[in-house]
């Protein structure tokens, strides 16, 4: 008899922590013919709230896998989610006039770098059009002002239901999201921002840090919420900056920066390595 064929999954998980979850997850997954690949857990004193990533390969198909699941996940008390591991995540990419981030999304995801399916470019400006056309990337451009922000926004949703997105990757899109858009992409809507908040804000931060003499220059990476750059945050970095760099190398380095910061936080959300805890989020990397 021929052995039936193996997919890869990635099980995430959160729940009140308490004895046997580990022991009950494997269990589960070895009485399905499950091959553990990769496993990592974690245990939060502060919540008392039990986070665990499982990668796994098993003969049972997805659906049967959910639906048995479900009773041991119900004992337990669990958030949980499971998902194909070979299978790209729909990604719709936003941006406004800094192409930094996105032409290096763009680059890693053809490089084989990021298992992304970039599905759409939204803009509020022209500008990259060529650069979108060069991957063979839909784009769609529209006028985002006071009066037509809800129309804007309305339009934007559309693109991304409609194209099943996953994620969406705020890749220095520079407009405000509404508290409702915020809250209808709750969880995949990942933003990157300079690290001089709220010391330097308004135009031209890069200028005013120069004029401070500033040592350190970083970005942060986070979850996109209403509150205004203060969501839960996925990955932060600095670079060292001394009296000799002018602001044109200030600007370099940061841009440098934050195309790393968030190619990194895209890259753990894209593998389920990225697991909210309140405020906070846990990171199995």
């Amino acid at each position: 008899m021929t052995a039936s064929p193996t997919s890869t999954y990635i099980l995430t998980l959160s729940c009140p922590d308490r004895t046997g979850i580990v022991h009950a997850v494997s269990g589960f997954l070895l009485e399905r013919g499950g091959n553990i690949e990769e496993a990592a857990q974690y245990s939060d004193p502060d919540t008392g709230l039990f986070f665990m990533r499982v990668q796994f390969a098993c003969p049972v198909e997805a659906t049967g896998l959910r639906l048995s699941w479900q009773a041991l996940a119900a004992n337990y008390s669990m958030q949980w989610q499971l998902h194909n591991a070979g299978q790209p995540m729909r990604t719709v990419l936003m941006v406004s006039k800094e192409g930094h981030c996105l032409n290096d999304l763009l680059f890693r995801v053809r490089s084989g770098l990021l298992a992304l399916d970039i599905r759409a470019i939204i803009s509020n400006h022209r500008d990259f059009y060529p650069l979108a056309a060069s991957y063979n990337v839909p784009f769609h451009q529209m006028t985002v002002n006071h009066d037509q922000k809800a129309q804007a926004e309305a339009r934007q949703l559309e693109i991304i239901e409609a194209e099943g997105a996953e994620l969406v990757v705020l890749a220095r899109y520079m407009q405000i999201l509404s508290d409702d858009l915020c809250r209808k992409l709750a969880g995949r809507a990942i933003n990157i921002h300079h690290s001089f908040l709220p010391s330097f804000k308004g135009a031209k931060p890069y200028h005013q840090a120069h004029d401070r003499g500033v040592k350190l220059i970083g970005a942060t990476a986070h979850y996109v919420t209403a509150d205004l750059d203060e969501g839960p945050i996925i990955e932060q970095d600095v670079t060292r900056v001394d009296h000799s760099k002018t602001v044109e190398d200030l600007t370099a380095m940061g841009r440098d920066t934050e195309s790393q910061v968030l190619a990194r936080a895209v890259k753990w959300h894209s593998e389920h390595r990225v697991l909210l805890n309140g405020h906070k989020t846990v990171i199995f990397k």
